[in-house]
C-alpha cells in the first residue's frame, strides 16, 4: 500500500502541498495538462528550487492574467464537471471544494449553493486543489497520514477585514482535526491545507511503519524567522498488516418513520461516516424499534453526532472506540470497452500465495451500465478481466516482498556487536 505521510511542522497550504508532490516524484507536466482542461485563462506553474533556512525546498508560482472574479461553489462545481479530470481526480477534488464551501457557508450563515469563495475561488487556490488531487492520483497514493497541524497564532488579514489566526473557515473546517499549539506570529495553515487534511488524510499521528522511497519538500512564500517554512512529505509502501481505530456510534430509535430514517441515513455518509447500518431491536413495553450503528474515524465524532441527533431526534448517543485490522488497499483505475472502472485490490491473508481480492466499484459499473443499456454483472466482469494484469503484478510484489523477509528472519543477528562501535564523534 503507498503511503503519503504529511509532516506538517510548519503547517500546511495548498501551493506547499502540490509543490511537495511534484518534488516526491509527481508528473508535473500531466499536472499541467489536466489543470489547463479546467478552461482558466492562460494559467502556468512555475516550480522552483527555492532555501529556508538553508533547506533545499520546491516552490510553486502560478502565472494568469489579473481577474476580478468571486466563484460559487456551483460555478467551481461545473468548472470541474467539464474538465478532462478522471473520475478519481474529480471526487478528490469536489470533496475539497465541498470540505471549504461547507465551512464558508457555516460561517457567513449561507447556504451551500449561495456560498462564494473568495481567496479559496481565486486561481491560485483553484490550481492548488486541483493539482493536489491529480497529484496525488498520479503518485498512487492509497492512503494519508498527517502530523497534527500548528495553526499559527496572531492577526491576518481576509477579504472581509482582520481576523485572528486560525482564521474563521480555517477553523471551522480543522473540526475534529488534531493540531498543535505555535506561537509563531503567522498563518502557518491556511483554508486549503485545513481542507486537504480534513478531507484526505486517512489517519494523524507520528510517523507510520513505513519503507521510504522518496522525500518531497515543499515550500511556502513567506520567510520564517523561527523555523524553515517547508511542508515535507515522505511517500513509501507498507506491506505489513495494518490497524486503525475507529469510533462506533450507536443510538435506539423507536419513532421514526422510514422515510425519516432513510433521509437522516444519507446525511451521515455526507459527513464522513465509514458504514451505516440498522439492526431490528425491541425495546421497553415490546416496541419494535430500530438500533442505527455508525462507523467512523474518531476526528469525524462531532459531526456524526450533530447529524444524529438533528435528523433522528435521538435523545443519546452511546460511542465505542474499536481497534480495527485492516488489508492492505490500492485503488485502479482500469479501461474497458465500455468505459474506465475503478477497481478496489486488497491482500494481507495467504500472504505466501499473494491472496489479492479485486471489487470494481459499484458506482462506476452503474454508470456504464445505465449508458449502455447492459447488466451490471456483464459490467463488473469486463472490469475484473481489465484489472487481472494489475492483480498479477501485484500478487509478484507480495511474493517478493514475503520471500525477502522469510530471508531477511534466518539471517544471524547475534553475532553483530553493536557495543563494538564507537558513537562518541
Amino acid at each position: 500500500m503507498a503511503i503519503a505521510y504529511f509532516d506538517t511542522h510548519s503547517g500546511i497550504a495548498g501551493d506547499m502541498t502540490l509543490a511537495a508532490l511534484v518534488d516526491a516524484g509527481a508528473d508535473q507536466q500531466y499536472i499541467a495538462q489536466q489543470i489547463q482542461s479546467l478552461g482558466l485563462p492562460e494559467v502556468k506553474l512555475l516550480f522552483s528550487e527555492t532555501q529556508r533556512h538553508c533547506f533545499r525546498a520546491l516552490m510553486l508560482d502560478i502565472e494568469h492574467p489579473p481577474e476580478h472574479v468571486h466563484r460559487h461553489w456551483s460555478d467551481i462545481r461545473q468548472m470541474l464537471e467539464q474538465s478532462k479530470l478522471t473520475d478519481a481526480e474529480l471526487h478528490t477534488a469536489k470533496r475539497l471544494f465541498e470540505c471549504i464551501a461547507v465551512a464558508e457557508a457555516k460561517v457567513h450563515g449561507s447556504s451551500l449553493e449561495e456560498v462564494h469563495f473568495h481567496e479559496v475561488g481565486a486561481i491560485d487556490s483553484i490550481v492548488d486543489i486541483v493539482g493536489t488531487a491529480v497529484a496525488l492520483q498520479s503518485l498512487g497514493i492509497d492512503q494519508v497520514i498527517a502530523s497534527p497541524t500548528p495553526t499559527g497564532s496572531g492577526q491576518i488579514k481576509i477579504a472581509h477585514g482582520t481576523v485572528a489566526v486560525p482564521a474563521p473557515a480555517t477553523a471551522e473546517i480543522l473540526t475534529g482535526v488534531p493540531i498543535r499549539s505555535c506561537s509563531i506570529e503567522a498563518e502557518l495553515t491556511t483554508p486549503t491545507g485545513a481542507a486537504i487534511l480534513r478531507t484526505l488524510a486517512d489517519d494523524f499521528g507520528p510517523l507510520p511503519d513505513m519503507q521510504i522511497q522518496r522525500i518531497g519538500y515543499g515550500s511556502g512564500h513567506k520567510e520564517l524567522k523561527e523555523q524553515a517554512n517547508i511542508l515535507r512529505v515522505l511517500i513509501g509502501n507498507s506491506w505489513a498488516p495494518s490497524e486503525d481505530r475507529v469510533l462506533l456510534l450507536e443510538t435506539n430509535l423507536d419513532d421514526i418513520t422510514g422515510e425519516q430514517l432513510g433521509f437522516a441515513i444519507e446525511r451521515l455518509w455526507e459527513v464522513e461516516a465509514l458504514d451505516v447500518f440498522t439492526t431490528a431491536i425491541g425495546m421497553k413495553k415490546n416496541r419494535p424499534a430500530v438500533m442505527l450503528s455508525v462507523l467512523a474515524m474518531p476526528e469525524h465524532r462531532v459531526a456524526i453526532e450533530q447529524c444524529l441527533f438533528q435528523h433522528t431526534g435521538a435523545l443519546g448517543v452511546r460511542h465505542t472506540l474499536l481497534q480495527r485490522s485492516k488489508l492492505q488497499r490500492k485503488s485502479l483505475q482500469v479501461e474497458t470497452r465500455l468505459g474506465s472502472v475503478r477497481v478496489k485490490a486488497a491482500w494481507g491473508f495467504q500472504r505466501e500465495l499473494g491472496g489479492v481480492r479485486l471489487a470494481p466499484e459499484y458506482e462506476d459499473c452503474k454508470r456504464l451500465a445505465e449508458s449502455n443499456a447492459v447488466s451490471l454483472e456483464s459490467v463488473y466482469q469486463l472490469a475484473l478481466r481489465a484489472a487481472e494484469p494489475a492483480k498479477e503484478a501485484l500478487e509478484e510484489q507480495v511474493r517478493r516482498q514475503s520471500a525477502s523477509e522469510s530471508s531477511h528472519s534466518v539471517h544471524d543477528h547475534g553475532g553483530h556487536d553493536h557495543g563494538a562501535h564507537d558513537h562518541h564523534h
